[in-house]
């Protein structure tokens, strides 16, 4: 891509298209951009020295092309054709791009980039390996999709030849990436506004998989060994595959990384031993004492995901054939500082002694995980509020929630977070309370979170547990609470 170009984001405020932004502002773009309201992604671009407008219109387009003509409009899956700015665009015969295109165009410059993809896990894997290419002193480029407190940022902008990105599957978009390497963590129904059936995701990340180079040139794939039929996935791939296992069963016959001796302390943090079975870096131990700062069994298998993607780049640096001179050492090191990425089981504070904790939590599988940490901590009542994301993903996966949330805690539901759909599809968050009600759990919805706030100051007492979970806005409950 040659530079001083002009590169105009619909939706410039979002957590990637921010930090793509940044990104492409550092190698001499004339970047802008708009945003339906002003954020702190907003702010820190605008700091930054990138022009963001607020509110989306079609005289936007106009006013950025009144600096310099405008080379491209990137845009988000959440942008329709019925956006003002995209309409505008489209008249105007400018060349579009999804946000999924550019990143594809980006990782091209880089010499094995690294995509982590899955249902569950993305922001926590890519955050982990972030931090052991950062104790190796690997000058990384980083596009989280969650904050960093290591980087205070979800971007960090490197200078070697190595770059880190999380990959959704919704809309296919991972499928305009080109990966060298790449996790695939698990394979889970989700997205049901855009994928049919399960049967329709797993294809989607076999052909994602099936994106990567050869193993002679370096590609992988790091594959979750306890995926369901994982051949299907996996079958006939030119590139080299790791497979990794938590542990926490018995690990399949051949597989390459897994976890054993696991310990876990009082804040429900892991340690345990990793093996490594073929083809580690050089002059790395076969096995790897790891203690993790984060809690939850399932973290487990995130770290050991990460640490084979590190071991792989370490065995396939660049130019130089280094990445650091003691791969495990930067394992330990990396770990040591990682205590977790923003709204992944984020302690937020107390008030009047009652915790509060923060989670990104939007499926049943995640909120699952939520209540498995939750299950080993000591507390009086738990408060648990959800804020269902969607009303395909609630509707879709209804029963799922019920199921989950009908336990013997309280559990609070907030509005359903519409992201960028407009047809409630006849679902809502009082038939869910109804529903996990009617299943043994106790559930009351609400219809503003000023009457959530009014409820938990009026029930929570000392020793409780309060919990905010979704991934949409719900965490600024925990925040006010936190503030009054």
């Amino acid at each position: 891509m040659a530079s001083q170009q002009h590169y105009y984001f619909i939706g410039i405020g979002g957590i990637s298209m921010s930090g793509l932004a940044q990104l492409l502002h550092s190698r001499g773009y004339l970047i802008s951009g708009s945003d339906a309201s002003a954020s702190a992604q907003t702010e820190a671009l605008e700091e930054a020295g990138i022009h963001v407008m607020i509110g989306q219109q079609a005289q936007n387009l106009t006013d950025a092309a009144q600096t310099a003509p405008i080379d491209a409009v990137i845009y988000t899956a959440a942008i329709h054709p019925d956006n003002p700015e995209y309409a505008e665009a489209t008249q105007l015969g400018l060349r579009m791009m999804s946000r999924a295109e550019l990143m594809g165009e980006i990782m091209t410059g880089y010499h094995l980039p690294v995509a982590v993809a899955g249902t569950h896990g993305k922001s926590t894997t890519t955050s982990m390996l972030s931090h052991l290419l950062l104790a190796a002193d690997a000058d990384p480029t980083l596009s989280i999709g969650a904050v960093l407190p290591a980087i205070q940022s979800n971007i960090r902008i490197g200078h070697s030849d190595v770059f880190v990105t999380e990959a959704c599957e919704y809309t296919n978009s991972f499928l305009s990436f080109r990966p060298g390497i790449a996790i695939i963590l698990n394979v889970e129904e989700d997205h049901l506004d855009f994928f049919k059936d399960l049967a329709d995701i797993r294809n989607s990340f076999r052909r994602f998989a099936q994106l990567l180079p050869p193993a002679a040139e370096g590609g992988a794939l790091i594959i979750n060994a306890a995926i369901p039929a994982l051949d299907e996935l996996t079958a006939d791939l030119p590139c080299r595959i790791i497979t990794f296992h938590t542990g926490q069963d018995t690990a399949p016959d051949g597989c390459d990384y897994y976890a054993s001796d696991i310990r876990l302390d009082e804040r429900d943090c892991a340690s345990f031993c990793l093996n490594r079975c073929n083809g580690i870096a050089p002059d790395a131990v076969r096995q790897l004492p790891v203690t993790l700062h984060v809690p939850g069994l399932h973290n487990i298998g995130n770290a050991i995901a990460a640490i084979a993607a590190f071991d792989h780049l370490a065995s396939n640096a660049g130019e130089d054939g280094t990445l650091c001179a003691d791969p495990d050492a930067a394992i330990r090191e990396g770990f040591a500082a990682f205590t977790g990425a923003k709204r992944r089981f984020e302690y937020k504070g107390e008030v009047c002694g009652v915790t509060v904790i923060d989670d990104y939590a939007h499926h049943p599988s995640e909120i699952q995980t939520v209540l498995n940490i939750v299950g080993r901590l000591s507390y009086r009542q738990l408060y648990l509020v959800f804020q269902p994301h969607t009303y395909t993903r609630t509707k879709s996966l209804f029963e799922d929630f019920a199921r989950t949330l009908s336990g013997p805690w309280h559990v609070i539901l907030a509005p359903i977070f519409a992201a960028r759909e407009t047809d409630t599809l006849g679902i809502s968050s009082d038939l869910l309370a109804e529903r996990i009600c009617a299943l043994g759990g106790h559930a009351i919805s609400f219809s503003s979170f000023g009457e959530i706030e009014e409820y938990l100051l009026e029930n929570c007492t000392k020793g409780d547990l309060l919990i905010t979970v979704g991934a949409g806005d719900v965490f600024k409950i925990g925040e006010d609470l936190l503030g009054r």
